[in-house]
């Protein structure tokens, strides 16, 4: 097999290296002896992602159902949380954002073959790891950015703040006297960061 050359800061596939595809991905189990797993595809490269942490998971669940109540049950779209989310194919790029929202303009949503989501969604919710590294992050906004998404937040437990990325424009930085707001997205959304990041 050719030498296949990414953008992204992910992988570089050697000759002789097999490409995974999302039917690979979704045929992989969720559960081992010694518990549970998960990846995403990068570009055809089977990425391991470890578990979340007790942290990570109640940030979670709070942006998540913040877009399931403000958002789906308001008829403003559809809410989604740890879903799989096809970027590219051949070589497929499947990444499984923390929470994500589809307007209603772009129902019904499109789901792929293996069940992953299709349609971009134009919210993207990543809760930051603590062994998520810079640039890895980098790629994936910019991965997000360039195929559609309108709206990228990155939660940062460690720093109690949310970064907000949107095409050809400066990120912004929220903190813990602030509020989350997508008038574009969610008419009426609101988010107090002090509720969010409340132990």
């Amino acid at each position: 097999m050719a030498t296949v050359t990414t953008t992204s800061g992910y992988c570089c596939i050697q000759p002789g290296m097999r490409l995974f595809t999302a039917a690979d991905l979704a045929a992989l189990p969720e559960q081992l002896p010694s518990g549970p797993v998960s990846f995403e595809l990068h570009h055809g490269k089977l990425v391991p992602l470890s578990p979340p942490g007790a942290r990570h998971g109640s940030l979670q669940v709070r942006l998540g159902a913040a877009l399931l109540s403000q958002g789906e049950v308001n008829g403003h779209g559809k809410a989604y949380s740890k879903v799989g989310v096809v970027l590219e194919r051949s070589p497929d790029h499947v990444l499984g954002p923390d929470a994500a929202f589809v307007m209603s303009r772009s129902l019904p949503a499109k789901i792929s073959s293996e069940g992953f989501l299709e349609t971009i969604p134009e919210l993207i919710v990543e809760v930051r790891s603590k062994n998520d590294a810079n640039a890895e992050i980098d790629q994936k906004i910019a991965d997000y950015l360039n195929v559609g998404v309108q709206l990228v937040w990155i939660a940062d437990p460690a720093t109690e703040t949310v970064v907000e990325h949107r095409p050809q424009a400066f990120p912004q930085t929220f903190g813990k006297g602030d509020s989350l707001q997508c008038e574009d997205i969610i008419p009426g959304f609101r988010l107090a960061l002090a509720e969010l990041f409340r132990q």
